[in-house]
């Protein structure tokens, strides 16, 4: 086949493709959904035809942005799938940053070992496709902005998700300014695309990824009902990293623990990412109103429901209040994104009149 006419067939390849995966579950990609697709469709062709094909036509990438549960997910999940690449990977913010911190650590004394973590990269993967974009801590923002310009300057195509536009990336006003370099490479080497306003399709999801229960104590009694344990608190001394965790109560696969002993400390995603490794079910209990709590509490809890949520555990939460009132008054720049995906917990069933929503 004429390498114009296999390049042509990609596009359309890949749109049946799409219209087959949703079929698989049941879906229906809306009008704007539809777009985006086709024009991530179009751009991988762009960078697959030709005679020398990807090095030859290299384009950065596309920029995909838009409100929460607007299925910016499913359609990455959707084209990378389709994508005809072997040398691919889809990765999400936290993994991936453990990950890059990682490699960094075996250059340590070379010259620009973000430079070589990226030609490393770019000797792993031709497309990277990177889930739920954000950043909001300045030594993070930096990394990853350097990172992607050495991953574009070696002809890693990146597709990028993200709740915010490239201008609003990064937002505290403290750090925004250092970041504004990095805002310019994503403007001009990806194609930036908007997906449109629209509902949130999240709460509509038949996910059942774990529960959320309110209001103290009918919750936690109910938890303990669904985990099947009783908490005592009196157990061994849990050692992630250098955090010290004492569970209300655990079994091989289960981890309960309180709020405060998990969220009011000095944790992280590294942190987070070992619990969901090593545990399938996760309980947190005796969750307060976030408003009563710190900005720094509040995204350690965001970063945790995060990494939960990407990594397929089975989350159950116990709340002081339901999850209209966790989160108003003084809520986290990305509050709305958690809790579109906290609307997905299930309801306990409870015969307290109060917590209806249980």
């Amino acid at each position: 086949m004429p390498a114009r006419s296999a390049s042509a067939s990609i596009a359309s390849t890949l749109q049946q493709r799409f219209a087959e995966q949703l079929a698989e579950r049941g879906l229906t990609a809306d009008p704007a959904q539809q777009a985006a697709f086709a024009r991530l469709a179009a751009w991988l062709q762009h960078q697959l035809g030709g005679r020398r094909g990807w090095l030859r036509r290299h384009s950065g990438g596309v920029y995909l942005w838009g409100g929460v549960g607007r299925g910016k997910s499913l359609v990455l999940d959707c084209f990378f799938a389709a994508a005809p690449l072997e040398a691919k990977r889809r990765v999400h913010f936290h993994a991936f940053l453990q990950d890059v911190q990682q490699r960094l650590l075996r250059f340590v004394g070379q010259p620009d070992p973000l430079a070589l973590v990226a030609r490393e990269l770019a000797g792993e993967v031709r497309l990277l496709c990177f889930d739920e974009f954000h950043v909001h801590d300045i030594g993070d923002a930096i990394l990853l902005g350097r990172l992607l310009q050495h991953l574009l300057h070696e002809q890693v195509g990146v597709v990028l998700t993200s709740n915010y536009p490239p201008a609003g990336l990064c937002p505290n006003p403290l750090y925004h300014e250092r970041f504004k370099p990095f805002i310019r490479l994503l403007q001009q080497r990806l194609t930036v695309l908007e997906l449109d306003g629209g509902r949130d399709y999240r709460p509509l999801s038949a996910r059942d990824w774990g529960r959320y229960c309110w209001p103290t104590p009918a919750a936690d009694t109910h938890l303990a009902e669904e985990l099947g344990l009783t908490p005592d608190g009196a157990g061994e001394v849990l050692v992630v990293n250098r955090l010290r965790l004492q569970p209300l109560a655990r079994s091989q696969d289960t981890l309960w623990l309180e709020f405060a002993a998990l969220f009011e400390v000095p944790s992280a995603t590294a942190d987070y990412l070992w619990l969901c490794r090593h545990f399938t079910c996760l309980a947190i209990s005796a969750i307060p109103s976030l408003d009563q709590r710190s900005l720094d509490v509040q995204q350690r809890f965001l970063n945790f429901v995060d990494i939960a949520y990407d990594s397929g555990v089975q989350l159950l939460l116990a709340s002081a209040v339901n999850l209209d009132q966790l989160c108003v008054a003084r809520a986290h720049a990305d509050f709305a994104r958690t809790r579109s995906r906290l609307a997905q917990l299930r309801p306990l069933p409870t015969d307290h009149r109060e917590s209806q929503a249980c």
